[in-house]
């Protein structure tokens, strides 16, 4: 199991991410800290493998926090939660080697991919190292294309897919128990035509799965259900 501390100092927001991060399995979250004192007296304590943390404290800075735990804590990683969206900010928290930032209202097929990702980078590194002390470029750049950025990539090279609409509807799929395409474009907003191409799109990636529900009369409708929500 990856054992995950969230330091987030709205105490509702953090039991939403607990949620959210134990519904990825491998994943345990064994600590909340909602202040700056809590977090370092749980980092000590705790030596988790992985932090979710947010940059905006009453108590403390979390970009000073964020080099606190790479200065004191080498092994732990990190992944941004924030609503911070400045430039500043963002390029700081990648140069002090955050696994991922990424911005808030938090989408959970958002978080759940990160988390596999870091699973699958966790993995790879573990294999490596039984295999030999040695790396080779090939094996480094994939280390290097491991965060969300790679996800975001992938969908941009297909033509009509944006990342937040996406992320949009697949978080509402993750939500509800099964969705139609009409429910989809009436919740989400967007045109049923949008709604049905962005669904196909998700059951294509493995992401969703799609069945024929039938009515009492009329002909049989699709209905679209999360692959993350049926393993819960």
């Amino acid at each position: 199991m990856i054992r995950v501390l969230i330091i987030e100092d709205d105490l509702r927001i953090a039991e939403v991410n607990r949620r959210f991060v134990e519904k990825v399995e491998g994943y345990e979250v064994i600590g909340i800290a909602t202040n700056g004192q809590e977090a370092k007296d749980q980092m000590e304590i705790l030596q988790p493998d992985l932090v979710l943390l947010d940059i905006y404290f009453p108590d403390m800075d979390g970009l000073d926090f964020l080099s606190i735990i790479k200065e004191q804590f080498p092994a732990t990683d990190v992944i941004m939660l924030t609503a911070a969206k400045e430039v500043d900010a963002v390029v700081e928290a990648i140069r002090y080697g955050v696994f991922d930032f990424i911005t808030k209202p938090l989408i959970f097929a958002r978080l759940q991919q990160t988390l596999r990702n870091y699973q699958e980078f966790r993995q790879k590194v573990s294999d490596w190292k039984k295999d030999t002390d040695q790396i080779s470029q090939a094996q480094i750049d994939e280390l290097i294309a491991r965060t969300g950025q790679k996800k975001t990539t992938e969908t941009r090279a297909v033509k009509g897919i944006d990342q937040i609409t996406l992320d949009k509807i697949s978080g509402f799929l993750m939500q509800t128990q099964e969705a139609t395409t009409d429910l989809v474009s009436k919740e989400t907003g967007i045109s049923r035509s949008t709604a049905r191409r962005y669904l196909e799109y998700l059951v294509a990636k493995g992401d969703a799965i799609a069945d024929l529900s039938y009515g009492v009369v009329g002909r049989p409708e699709r209905v679209y259900k999360s692959v993350g929500r049926q393993k819960e």
